[in-house]
């Protein structure tokens, strides 16, 4: 599965992983939402998540939603 990464523009630390390359499926209330990356099927995801985790999220729900913590 191909996934596709965006950052909330509404919520400057909320990013997501979603199927679609149009995020139509991310929450509307966060939005908009700007694309900031793809990753290929076999492509690690960043910060140690869990590929299976997010490939589980994105068929159930359409997307996986995530935050960055503060720096400092």
């Amino acid at each position: 599965m191909r996934l596709f990464m965006f950052t909330s523009q509404a919520k400057e630390d909320l990013h997501a992983f979603a199927g679609d390359e149009s995020g139509t499926k991310l929450p509307a209330k966060y939005a908009p939402w700007g694309l900031t990356g793809t990753l290929n099927s076999r492509e690690t995801p960043p910060h140690k998540f869990s590929r299976k985790a997010i490939e589980q999220a994105v068929s159930n729900e359409g997307f996986q939603l995530w935050r960055m913590k503060p720096k400092g």
